[in-house]
């Protein structure tokens, strides 16, 4: 239904893609090197719907240290946190603190309780969301959450962590803006309220210890927070309103005369990042970064750099994943789970494009984590399998017109394009059939792209067809070509004047006289809802009286032309037969637009000759030869519903 990309980091993709039953949920797939195959790393991971049908997807890249995200799945309307350090290859639940910020035990204890964020961005770009990260901060992780077998909404406890999600401590019991100066050396938090603040928390320590500082004399409404440029930047400016009339607050707090001096080697700690099972060889190195001591009071600046040592580890299982077309046959975060092919995949089958005489390998279910940067130890993509590229038979071939139009004009040009999804190319013929006699084979037609070029001198319709076949089988594609002269002229004849529920016959008469495939479109009355025909009549009746319009539209190719009538309904009226002399028939051209001229004259010549108001009388002169007409004589509007007599002397006596 939807898809929505993640990131495209390192010569890789990550989709999230809403599938056919999914309404608040995505899948997380990983491609291949390439971009091109895609494989799950994750199910059922929570979106939310935005103003504006925007989507937010509940997963989180997290800063400074490649491979590891945060994602919020939802199975069974309950949503839980998990984290990964190898790009999605495997998944853990947050370990809980111990004890929460004010000592005391949380008593939450796995696997019926785990640590779980909010992993919401913020609506405003000046304020953190509710998890922050940063680059030159790697491993410090701060988030809003709770403690619980599942992610309540309402609950947004501060959490951080130091060693990227494996030991959590809480700092506060409601969110907080956060901002990171000096590398992640102080960290300034502020109150998320809607009420004012002059008060902000800030830290040295990675959270071990809060301070606070009044920024401020006056309280304000605090619409955002910015640090100047530069990670080393130990000054900071919150911006906010006094009240909601007035302009901009703004308040520069600088934290630069707070340290004395700048930090030495000897402020600096090495820590080591491992994932949750205590494993140091992850993406396939172990890496080790510098933090500050927390009892040195110093200004890291801006030399200072978090990465200390990196070395390259022998593979082991959870270097690969599973391949495109293979899934896990156990638990993900399981070391012993092997990788097998789905049921609709053939591990053994030729790729798409593979070409006689040509070899490719079959894959053995495992490909290295891209980035990961292992080396020796166990291969699981050694002993790949060596095939010869097979005669595989044409499949997917498709026939289309460059000019996108099923219709054209008799000599117009028309350009079709052939492909072929599948199959062999380069021993395949093309056998191709334009419908009017034209008959040709093509060798490597879909290869080379050649476009075939015809033109059609007559009107019809053109079955199109092309055959690929080699000597593993054959397929074959289809289209109709309609060739039409455009429309010209239309004119619908219906009797103006008829008896209600009986049958009329409504006809639409157009030029040419023999379009090929002429659709009619009939509007009855005010009904919205057309009637459509390839005939160019329709017979229908009318159950009430008074005037009907009725309207037709006749589509051939891409011309279209419309008329319109008014049918007058009566209860009751008479219908007299005219004749006229053979002379007229000599100027009968036995067109629309003559017949009703002729008509409007002998209806003003009746009704002088006979003192009968015009209004009460139409002539009707049907087509064809002899020239004959019906004269309908009405009911006046003011007079009770009785016969009128008329006699056919008197009518005779006129013509």
């Amino acid at each position: 239904q939807d898809l929505q990309i993640i990131s495209t980091d390192e010569n890789q993709v990550f989709v999230a893609v809403q599938e056919w039953y999914q309404t608040d949920t995505y899948n997380l797939y990983q491609s291949d090197p390439q971009g091109v195959y895609y494989s799950i790393l994750l199910e059922n991971v929570r979106s939310t719907k935005q103003p504006e049908e925007n989507v937010l997807i509940d997963i989180l890249e997290v800063r400074g240290v490649k491979g590891v995200f945060l994602a919020n799945q939802k199975i069974d309307g309950k949503v839980t946190t998990l984290i990964t350090y190898n790009k999605g290859r495997d998944w853990d639940f947050l370990n809980p603190p111990d004890i929460d910020m004010n000592g005391k035990p949380t008593n939450c204890k796995p696997p019926d309780c785990y640590l779980h964020l909010h992993l919401r961005w913020a609506d405003n770009p000046y304020v953190s969301g509710t998890v922050h990260t940063k680059d030159t901060a790697p491993g410090l992780i701060m988030g809003a959450g709770n403690l619980g077998s599942q992610l309540v909404e309402y609950k947004e406890e501060m959490y951080i962590t130091s060693d990227c999600g494996n030991t959590w401590r809480q700092v506060f019991e409601e969110e907080h803006h956060i901002l990171y100066l000096d590398h992640g050396g102080v960290i300034v938090a502020i109150k998320d309220t809607s009420i004012p603040l002059k008060i902000l928390k800030f830290s040295i320590d990675e959270g071990q210890t809060w301070s606070t500082h009044n920024f401020t004399s006056t309280s304000v409404f605090v619409d955002g927070l910015l640090s100047e440029p530069g990670d080393e930047t130990l000054v900071m400016t919150v911006f906010g309103h006094i009240s909601y009339r007035s302009d901009w607050e703004l308040v520069k707090v600088d934290f630069r005369p707070s340290f004395p001096r700048e930090c030495t080697d000897d402020d600096y700690e090495s820590w080591e990042l491992t994932n949750l099972q205590g494993d140091r060889c992850i993406m396939g190195q172990q890496r080790s970064f510098r933090k500050r001591k927390i009892s040195s009071w110093c200004i890291k600046g801006r030399s200072f750099t978090s990465a200390l040592t990196s070395k390259v580890c022998e593979c082991v299982n959870s270097d690969f994943l599973c391949d495109y077309g293979f899934e896990r046959s156990a638990p993900q975060k399981s070391e012993s789970s092997k990788c097998f092919a789905d049921f609709w995949f053939n591990p053994e089958a030729p790729p798409e494009d593979c070409v006689l005489g040509q070899a490719y390998t079959s894959s053995t279910g495992y490909r290295k984590v891209v980035s990961n940067v292992c080396e020796g130890g166990i291969d699981l993509q050694q002993n790949l399998a060596q095939h010869m590229c097979p005669l595989i038979a044409p499949k997917g071939l498709q026939i289309s017109i460059r000019e996108a139009s099923l219709a054209v004009k008799p000599g117009e040009d028309i350009t079709f394009i052939v492909r072929q999804e599948q199959g062999d190319i380069l021993n395949t013929k093309y056998q191709v059939d334009l419908g009017d006699g034209f008959k040709a084979i093509y060798v490597n037609l879909t290869m080379t792209g050649e476009p075939i070029r015809h033109r059609y001198e007559n009107p019809g319709i053109y079955r199109v067809s092309v055959k690929a076949e080699n000597v593993a089988g054959h397929d074959e594609a289809v289209v109709f070509v309609q060739v039409n002269t455009p429309l010209q002229a239309l004119n619908l004849e219906v009797v103006p004047v008829v008896g209600r529920n009986e049958e009329v016959n409504l006809t639409a008469i157009i030029l040419p006289k023999n379009p090929n495939l002429t659709v009619f479109y009939w509007w009855i009355g005010n009904n919205l809802q057309p009637l459509l025909t390839l005939d160019n009549f329709l017979v229908t009746k009318f159950a009430e009286t008074g005037d009907v319009r009725v309207t037709v539209q006749a589509s051939c190719g891409s011309s279209m032309l419309q008329d319109s009538k008014v049918v007058h309904v009566f209860d009751l009226f008479h219908v007299l037969p005219l004749k006229f002399t053979k002379h007229l028939d000599m100027y009968n051209p036995d067109i629309p637009e003559w017949r009703e001229d002729i008509g409007r004259v002998v209806t003003r010549l009746l009704a002088k000759e006979t003192n009968i108001p015009k209004e009460t009388l139409m002539t009707v002169v049907k087509p064809g030869l002899p020239t004959t007409a019906d004269l309908h004589v009405l009911l006046p509007a003011n007079q009770p519903k009785r016969k009128r007599s008329i006699t056919s002397d008197k009518v005779t006596g006129a013509m």
